[in-house]
C-alpha cells in the first residue's frame, strides 16, 4: 500500500495482527522492503511488521530531492499517518543510519532500536560509487547524495547519539563485513542502553544467516 507522508508517497508492506506492537523494518541501500519478505513472518507471529521502501526506492516516489534528514523526516511523518505513538525500529546499513537519526530526533517514539552492521557516523575515505549498468530499482541521485553525506556524516548525529534511550542491539557481520569494527564498537559505546552481538556473516547479516538473526532479534525483543 501507499501512504502520503512528508509530502511523497511511501510504498509499504504491513503484515502481522493489526492489534499487534509495531516493529518498522528499513533496508539497505538499493534495497527495498521486499529484502525483509524471508525473515518478516517470524516477527508478523506477534508483531504488526510494517517494512518501508525508502525514498527513491522501489515503489516508493522517487523526487529527486535526497537526504537521511529526508528519509528520517519520511519514517516520522509514516509513523504519525499510521497513528503510531511508539515502534519498535530494525534497520540494515543505510536503514540503520536513518533509524538511529530516528531515535536520536525523536527519543520518544522508539521503545527498542535493532541497528544491523552500522557503524558510528564518522567521516570516511572510500571510493565513490560507481553506477551498476542497466536499470535500477532506485534512483541512481539518491545513492550519490546519501553517500556524501555518509561519508561526511554532520558531526551532530555523533553527539545525537547519547540522545537515544531506546535499548539497542547492534548486529555486527563479523570479520566479513566491510564495516570496520572499532566503528561498530563506538555506536554501542555512544548509545546508552546499547549491546553488540556478533554473527559472522558479513554486510548482509539477516540475508546470510536469516535463522541466526531472527533469533537474536527476537530474544531481545521479546
Amino acid at each position: 500500500m501507499r501512504i502520503a507522508a512528508n509530502d511523497i508517497e511511501l510504498e509499504v508492506r504491513a503484515s502481522g495482527p493489526e492489534d499487534g506492537p509495531p516493529l518498522v523494518l528499513l533496508h539497505a541501500l538499493g534495497e527495498g522492503a521486499t529484502d525483509w519478505d524471508r525473515i518478516a513472518p517470524a516477527f508478523a507471529e506477534h508483531w504488526r511488521v510494517v517494512a518501508v521502501d525508502l525514498r527513491g526506492h522501489g515503489a516508493s516516489d522517487h523526487p529527486g530531492s535526497y537526504s537521511l534528514e529526508l528519509m528520517r523526516d519520511d519514517v516520522l511523518a509514516l509513523l504519525d499517518a499510521l497513528g503510531l505513538a511508539s515502534i519498535d525500529l530494525v534497520g540494515h546499513s543505510l536503514g540503520g543510519f536513518v533509524a538511529h537519526l530516528v531515535a536520536q530526533h525523536s527519543p520518544e517514539r522508539v521503545a527498542r532500536l535493532v541497528l544491523e552492521d552500522v557503524t558510528a557516523p564518522l567521516p570516511r575515505s572510500v571510493a565513490p560509487p560507481e553506477r551498476p549498468a542497466g536499470e535500477l530499482g532506485f534512483d541512481w541521485d539518491m545513492v550519490l547524495a546519501v553517500r556524501r553525506q555518509i561519508d561526511d556524516p554532520d558531526p551532530a548525529w555523533l553527539d545525537g547519539l547519547g540522545r537515544i534511550t531506546a535499548d539497542t542491539l547492534v548486529v555486527y557481520g563479523g570479520a566479513l563485513s566491510p564495516m570496520p569494527r572499532e566503528r561498530v564498537e563506538e555506536i554501542v559505546r555512544r548509545i546508552p542502553s546499547a549491546r553488540m552481538v556478533t554473527i559472522e556473516a558479513g554486510h548482509l547479516v539477516h540475508a546470510a544467516e536469516p535463522e541466526q538473526f531472527t533469533s537474536v532479534v527476537l530474544d531481545f525483543l521479546r
